[in-house]
């Protein structure tokens, strides 16, 4: 019996997809739930997986084809069930004996287990039949990176030619003569987007952004004070990141504008607060969202920050996470940034750009005195916002944050 193999439901924020990779090859036994094929979309990977044991009997979307929802891919023969392993004769008596001689066995359980490396590193290993578990991992696990400059490694020439010539393949060029390297790689789906929004974002807005400082003295004092009983209490570190969700919402409530989006003519005021926390992954930014953050405890917008990060680096975070979101917040100070101009999350009209703590000199009461102190930039559309507005809500944001009490109140 033929099963159609289809494109799944994506979000109403998805129009389509691009088939990534196929997993297996026509004629290839599969068992129900195996991954057949996986899907690109603008956000996060689909796996598209078998609904019964058979034969992978045809694929009419090979890689790199842009589908649709519903759209049929390829098709699953049912009735071809996996072809069983032979039965091992028995071996005559002398037979048997001198293998053992020969070589002990390794034990299964002396190779290092798959486990050790993240979902979407294993999908790739086993694409490319690659052993995940002699893939050196630069970090705890080992990632579809480790893989991928793993492939790199193992397929570089050793030696030179003697004569000059030229290497070409498909998405790969080699001068051997000069011993340089050029590569060409196809953006992904999830960088085609980015790209494509940016663009849209800057032309279609009217973008300016506006800066403060803040001092963390207080911030900092408050987490090194409870950090060890949060930790114990709840589970999870207590950060920077809810202090300043909280500290977006006093001041979206403060200025609810700025929580807006506009459609036309018409602005479309929002009276709940989900914010999106922008985490930087493989493929390019996510921003998966914190649904109703003003309803959240800090230890509850911890957990769920910890979560999606966890889920970004392992590529099984959901689409639905992506979905939606009334403001955002990215923090390039994680890689070190000093001071940036973030841009805009369509159809969103305002950003929060954080970024390093570096200890500075500053006046206090007359005083030249050394403090923690963080730039921040708020990025808005100008048709929506206008510039008092924008300076005050990050001044609201400032003053929260250097008096983390009225946070419990306003946050």
């Amino acid at each position: 019996m033929a099963l159609e193999i289809k494109v799944p439901e994506l979000s109403e924020s998805v129009a389509d997809a691009t088939v990534a990779e196929w997993t297996k090859n026509v004629g290839d036994a599969v068992k129900a739930g195996d991954v057949l094929v996986i899907l690109e979309t603008d956000k996060v990977s689909v796996e598209v997986t078998a609904e019964a044991d058979g034969v992978l009997a045809d694929i009419s979307a090979p890689a790199g084809t842009d589908v649709k929802a519903k759209q049929v891919i390829g098709s699953l023969d049912s009735s071809g069930a996996p072809a069983a392993a032979p039965e091992a004769k028995p071996a005559a008596p002398a037979q048997v004996e001198q293998p053992k001689a020969a070589a002990a066995p390794v034990p299964s359980e002396a190779k290092p287990a798959a486990a050790s490396a993240t979902p979407v590193a294993q999908r790739v290993a086993a694409v490319h039949n690659v052993d995940v578990a002699q893939v050196p991992a630069a970090g705890g696990k080992v990632t579809k990176a480790d893989v991928q400059n793993y492939m790199a490694a193992q397929n570089a020439p050793a030696k030179p030619a003697l004569q000059p010539s030229s290497v070409s393949k498909a998405n790969f060029t080699v001068d051997i003569a000069a011993g340089r390297r050029e590569e060409r790689i196809r953006l992904s789906r999830r960088r085609q987007t980015i790209a494509k929004r940016l663009v849209e974002a800057q032309a279609t807005a009217a973008l300016l952004t506006t800066f403060n400082e803040v001092d963390m003295s207080a911030v900092m004092a408050i987490r090194a004070k409870r950090k060890d009983s949060f930790q114990k209490k709840h589970g999870v570190g207590l950060g920077f990141n809810s202090f300043f969700v909280k500290a977006v919402i006093g001041a979206l409530k403060a200025f609810p504008v700025v929580n807006a989006e506009m459609q036309g003519n018409e602005l479309l005021m929002k009276h709940y607060y989900d914010i999106g926390i922008a985490i930087g992954s493989e493929e390019g930014l996510v921003v998966p969202v914190l649904r109703d953050a003003d309803k959240l405890s800090f230890a509850g917008i911890e957990q769920q920050i910890k979560d999606y990060a966890g889920q970004v680096k392992e590529g099984s975070l959901p689409l639905e996470a992506l979905m939606g979101g009334t403001f955002t917040i990215t923090n390039g100070g994680v890689f070190g940034s000093m001071m940036s101009t973030p841009i805009l999350n369509p159809p969103q009209v305002a950003i929060l750009g954080l970024h390093a703590i570096k200890e500075r000199p500053v006046v206090v009461d007359g005083q030249i005195v050394i403090r923690p102190m963080m730039y921040t930039a708020l990025t808005y559309d100008h048709r929506v916002i206008d510039g008092r507005e924008a300076v005050q809500f990050l001044v609201k944001i400032k003053e929260l944050i250097e008096d983390p009490e009225n946070l419990l109140i306003e946050g």
